[in-house]
């Protein structure tokens, strides 16, 4: 029987709705039964666990969030200390990074949603991945990769994060034909090989498989990054990911590119509006999840506080799980800028299509009158042959063009720029820093 027969994304509708039920009332019964946390929550609410038999009867619960997981980080793990085999931390993008354990059965988990992930994005048995993203410093997501790839019965490459150089000399002995980075990477891949007569464009690289930034506007155009990538690396298929240590799961685009396919057998997702309700389907609101089959620290209603749509339609992939359009953005780093509500990747695709841009942050801090005033620090190719004055103005332009609105423009030396966006302990590029206060 093929993986395809297996999957139950290819099943109905009400045979999905059905099948996660029943996952679910496995998983509430034992956070009820395990979870400290989830223990308290149902004595302090007085439901009963077994009142939660579909994913609609979710709504009689009460949200868990980051601030939870901070708080009472122990009080969500379910098993015994010895059972854990690997722990992670989160990125800490929203504050104080928080701690996960995972069991041997967790692991597996992560091993399964990535190989259904690849195998959506179209790698398959002999596919060799270029891992570009570091699988050290206590990062779900690499190890999650590598188990993936090798649950596909495909090839890992672990070549790590920057340094295209090094990125290039594996691709040249290796010939591998999919690549895993941040998006913005990809620009970096491209003018090296332009600078150093290396033929990208004829090279191995088939398909492009982004983290952590997006590649589409919500109608699944590409957004200005993606245009960049694919004019001028039109042979390399593009794929995007959403996927985070909360969730345990990925959710990737097929070769049809409209959104992330959603695994109903991992998890549930909700998405809400700001009253907290859910809102239509097609609707942007916060995805709220709740996992399903973790062993260690299962979460029930967790905020994420990303943005994004469901669209409920099938798939022309034959999948009938619904899918997630691109990130708007978060939740907590909206940003109201001279009446104008935008989200960093508004920004950040300007920055990321301007040639003569090296690197950027933007910054987000309040004004003295109590707006939200936003800086764009910018660091400039050194072979830019124009003013700073003709540079700011230029990007103003751009900037209305593009957002409507212009944030304050600073231009620093590229390399300040640079300790800014990798510090030491970061395993992610630092593109933003909300500096308001709470």
């Amino acid at each position: 029987m093929t993986m395809k027969e297996n999957d139950i994304e290819y099943a109905s509708p009400a045979e999905i709705a059905e099948y996660q039920n029943r996952l679910l009332r496995e998983q509430i019964a034992y956070v009820a039964a395990h979870s400290p946390f989830y223990q308290d929550m149902f004595a302090r609410t007085g439901i009963r666990p077994e009142s939660i038999q579909t994913a609609d009867d979710l709504r009689q619960l009460p949200f868990t969030d980051k601030s939870d997981l901070q708080q009472r980080n122990r009080d969500f793990l379910c098993v015994p200390k010895e059972k854990i085999v690997d722990y992670i931390t989160t990125s800490g993008t929203m504050g104080e990074p928080v701690t996960f354990g995972c069991s041997e059965h967790d692991l597996q988990r992560l091993a399964y949603n990535e190989k259904k992930s690849f195998a959506c994005a179209g790698l398959h048995p002999g596919s060799i991945l270029q891992l570009m993203t570091t699988i050290d410093k206590r990062f779900m997501a690499g190890l999650a990769y590598w188990m993936g790839i090798r649950e596909l019965g495909a090839s890992i490459i672990r070549v790590g994060n920057g340094i295209p150089e090094l990125q290039w000399d594996t691709i040249n002995r290796l010939h591998p034909d999919a690549i895993m980075c941040v998006p913005s990477f990809i620009l970096r891949l491209i003018e090296y090989a332009e600078q150093n007569g290396i033929d990208y464009r004829h090279s191995s690289i088939r398909k492009i498989i982004g983290i952590g930034e997006g590649l589409r506007n919500q109608d699944f155009t590409l957004n200005l990054l993606g245009k960049r990538i694919h004019d001028k690396w039109p042979e390399a298929e593009l794929y995007a990911t959403y996927s985070s240590t909360e969730m345990s799961a990925t959710f990737s685009e097929c070769e049809h590119a409209c959104g992330g396919h959603v695994h109903p057998e991992l998890i549930i997702v909700e998405i809400i509006g700001e009253d907290n309700k859910p809102v239509p389907d097609g609707m942007p609101g916060e995805i709220v999840i709740t996992t399903l089959g973790v062993e260690a620290m299962p979460l029930i209603r967790f905020r994420t506080g990303d943005i994004a749509a469901k669209i409920v339609e099938p798939c022309a992939c034959g999948r009938n799980s619904f899918r997630l359009t691109p990130l708007i953005g978060r939740k907590h780093n909206m940003i109201k800028l001279k009446g104008t509500t935008l989200y960093p990747p508004a920004i950040n695709d300007v920055l990321d299509n301007t040639d003569y841009v090296s690197n950027y942050v933007v910054v987000v801090r309040q004004s003295d009158a109590g707006t939200d005033e936003v800086v764009v620090r910018v660091g400039i190719k050194g072979n830019y042959p124009h003013t700073q004055d003709e540079i700011i103005k230029d990007l103003k332009d751009r900037f209305r063009a593009r957002i409507r609105v212009t944030p304050i423009i600073e231009i620093l030396p590229a390399d300040v720029i640079q300790a800014i966006n990798f510090p030491a302990k970061s395993r992610k590029p630092v593109k933003f820093i909300d500096e308001r206060p709470d």
